[in-house]
């Protein structure tokens, strides 16, 4: 197996994590401008005010996505398997 092999697997793998992380830091980010916006105009400050809209959100785009993610992720487990014998060579 070629540098340029272990190099190619690992920018597709990092690819990966990021298509599986993007949509739960996205949405969290947003809501925490959101409410970090709220706070500031209102003057409240109150942690569980962030905390509880956030994991709230992240578990809701995971439910919604989380069957894409899966196919994603063992897709690439499949793709990267069948491709053993070829990586061997």
């Amino acid at each position: 197996m070629s540098e340029a092999t272990v190099i190619e697997i690992g920018v597709s793998a990092l690819k990966v994590a990021i298509m599986l992380s993007a949509p739960v830091l996205l949405a969290t980010m947003v809501v925490g401008l959101l409410i970090g916006v709220l706070q500031a105009a209102t003057q409240i400050q109150e942690m569980t005010l962030t905390f509880v809209p956030k994991i709230l959100v992240a578990a809701l785009v995971l439910v919604i996505l989380g069957p894409w993610m899966l196919r994603l992720i063992v897709n690439f487990t499949m793709q990267l398997y069948s491709n053993i014998p070829v990586l061997l060579k």
